[in-house]
């Protein structure tokens, strides 16, 4: 396999569980009328994850893993 197509495949599933947990963030804060703190940790761990795909990046880019704009062929 590629090393391009694995970090792809990585970068996309983070970004994913990122957008699900904001939306269960959202459905968190429009249903969950008992007060718990389930809202909070969603958006937290949207948060996290965040930072960690950014710092991953940096990382990547910095170790040579990923090329941010390759030259054309």
């Amino acid at each position: 396999m590629d090393s391009s197509f694995i970090a792809t495949t990585i970068i996309l599933t983070v970004i994913f569980t990122i957008l699900s947990s904001l939306g269960f963030g959202l459905f968190y804060l429009l249903c969950d009328t008992n007060g718990s703190k389930r809202t909070m940790y969603a958006l937290s761990a949207r948060i996290i994850l965040s930072m960690g795909l950014f710092l991953g990046l940096l990382l990547a880019i910095y170790n040579g893993w990923i090329v941010p704009n390759p030259p054309p062929l």
